[in-house]
């Protein structure tokens, strides 16, 4: 099972932790796994990319471990953007829930 933990502070996404193996198929063949390492990876690149900001990021070395935690201070330009796409990634993680919820978890805090 991937636990997925979202942080808010004042409605503002401060980090996202992954953790767990889906195991919804032979290793190399986990699709649940790869969507979520897919939009999680892909949302933490987007971050990086396209609002210059650089999160402290723990990964596990065997896989099914990613902490993310974002900058406090932060203009309110990048702020939002960071919002939005960060938001996006737990539209799509939401999305896979639905339909894989024996797979994977979302939890707040």
């Amino acid at each position: 099972m991937i636990n997925v933990t979202v942080s808010r502070k004042n409605n503002q996404i401060t980090e996202f932790e992954l953790s767990g193996h889906a195991d919804s198929g032979p290793y190399g063949y986990d699709l649940v796994c790869a969507g979520v390492s897919a939009v999680s990876f892909g949302a933490v690149n987007a971050v990086i990319a396209l609002c210059d900001i650089h999160p402290e990021i723990e990964q596990g070395e065997e896989g099914g471990y990613l902490r993310v935690q974002f900058p406090h201070s932060l203009s309110q330009e990048i702020m939002e953007k960071t919002q939005t796409l960060l938001e996006g990634m737990i539209i799509s993680l939401e999305t896979i829930e639905r339909e894989y919820s024996q797979f994977i978890k979302i939890h707040s805090k």
